[in-house]
């Protein structure tokens, strides 16, 4: 499972793993200020809590925040070819695209500013409250308690029909690299990503497939046609055999095959331009 969903939204497992661990992280340092404070530790005077109170949700907005703003600015320095064409993709913060250890570093650069006049003990219960928030997620990440592997390892080996209803076998589809799109009309992250898929398909060595599931042809076609999409493969699933094949717990949903029919990445979810990017083989 690679996501959860909750009506028609759907949220990352990562993301939720990301969640819990923040919860660890804030209840432990909120934890150890209120021993502190019980125990009336030497190192945290009564002046320094009177003058200048510690706020944890204060402490935890600036760390957040510090952490989105250095994990997405590192990301994007360093797929800044994938966003110099579109620069404003860079504010759209629920396309996936952070990097973890620039966030950090912030965080912990926030974190100490906030804390300069709390006294070092305070800035090192701070620190090894992100150290543990850190190590949570990695580790949840690594176990993936609520993940599942996909039995899906090869290009399914299925007939769907074509809108204009010629029937295509997807495994007779080659190339360098074959992208299937599980999709819809209804589906605003589907209908926001297909300019991205329609601009893939025009790379070299790239085939897009785009599998609509569960809707009309009629539906489908009167789309494509007023967003002018013309790809190749724009296909039908009725009965959402491929949704049952990835499983899928949402749509959009994306299949990465390469030459030889493996698939070599499996993504529930809105692609972004640089997330795309990765999976395109390289230019000759």
């Amino acid at each position: 499972m690679d996501a959860i969903a909750l009506g028609p939204a759907l949220i990352s497992v990562e993301r939720l793993y990301a969640f819990l661990a923040a919860l660890l992280m804030l209840g432990e340092f909120a934890l150890l200020i209120w021993l502190l404070k019980r125990v009336r530790a030497p190192a945290l005077s009564s002046a320094a809590f009177s003058s200048a109170p510690l706020s944890l949700s204060r402490w935890f907005n600036r760390v957040l925040i510090g952490w989105v703003i250095g994990a997405r600015l590192t990301y994007v320095t360093l797929h800044w070819s994938s966003y110099q064409g579109a620069p404003l993709d860079i504010l759209k913060l629920w396309q996936p695209g952070y990097h973890m250890i620039g966030g950090l570093v912030l965080a912990a650069l926030a974190s100490l500013w906030l804390l300069r006049r709390q006294g070092i003990l305070l800035q090192v219960i701070a620190l090894g409250s992100l150290t543990l928030g850190l190590t949570a997620f990695l580790g949840l990440k690594q176990l993936n308690p609520l993940g599942s592997n996909s039995s899906l390892d090869r290009m399914p080996a299925i007939t769907l029909n074509h809108i204009d209803l010629r029937p295509v076998a997807l495994d007779s589809i080659h190339n360098e690299r074959v992208i299937v799109n599980l999709w819809a009309t209804w589906c605003p992250p589907c209908r926001r990503e297909m300019p991205l898929l329609a601009e893939a398909d025009t790379h070299p060595g790239v085939t897009v497939v785009l599998a609509n599931q569960g809707e009309q042809p009629l539906a489908v076609s009167r789309f494509l046609k007023g967003e002018q999409l013309n790809l190749k493969y724009a296909l039908l699933d009725p009965a959402m055999q491929l949704m049952g094949l990835a499983e899928a717990q949402g749509l959009p949903a994306t299949l990465v095959f390469d030459g030889e029919g493996h698939l070599i990445e499996r993504h529930i979810g809105e692609l972004s331009r640089a997330q795309l990017d990765t999976l395109l083989p390289e230019k000759h």
